[in-house]
């Protein structure tokens, strides 16, 4: 199982945190902090697989992929293919890059809200539901259009609803 999705810069700044457990605000801190100083100090010659981190139990492995300013980091349990989820990271960043033309630390910032539904895309309640890129990209789009019209008519102001009456 995915227990938790992180993204963060090389400063350590989250730009993503999405946490598949129950866990309160200052032990997802300490996570991020260790993770981290864990995965920021390896150079990318060495392998992309990591044994877990104290705060995340013993059984818990730290999968990442360094791209740009930028890791994106898996914690999975032990049942997890380490292979697996690289690809699946590799899926993700392949989809962020499909919606916004390749994808930088901005989007990430300014998209919060697209990236984490791109993310429900892929991984639901800490399991893999979707890795075709091209579904992932429909679902996504299907979901643009159902809120583009919400916000359309929102801009309208009051005297637009006058004919309704």
């Amino acid at each position: 199982m995915i227990k938790s999705v992180l993204i963060f810069n090389q400063l350590g700044k989250p730009r993503l945190i999405k946490f598949y457990e129950q866990i309160g605000t200052t032990l997802q801190q300490e996570i991020l902090r260790e993770i981290h100083a864990l995965v920021a100090k390896r150079p990318d010659t060495q392998c992309n697989f990591l044994e877990g981190c104290r705060s995340m139990g013993t059984d818990s492995r730290i999968i990442y992929r360094h791209y740009a300013t930028l890791y994106f980091v898996f914690v999975v349990d032990s049942s997890e293919s380490e292979l697996g989820i690289l690809d699946l990271i590799q899926v993700f960043v392949e989809a962020l890059d499909r919606m916004f033309e390749n994808v930088c630390e901005l989007d990430l910032i300014f998209h919060f809200d697209e990236i984490h539904y791109i993310l429900m895309e892929v991984v639901e309640a800490g399991m893999v539901i979707e890795t075709n890129l091209t579904e992932i990209s429909r679902a996504v789009n299907e979901g643009k259009q159902l809120i583009k019209p919400a916000t359309d008519h929102s801009r309208l102001g009051i005297g637009a609803l006058r004919g309704f009456v």
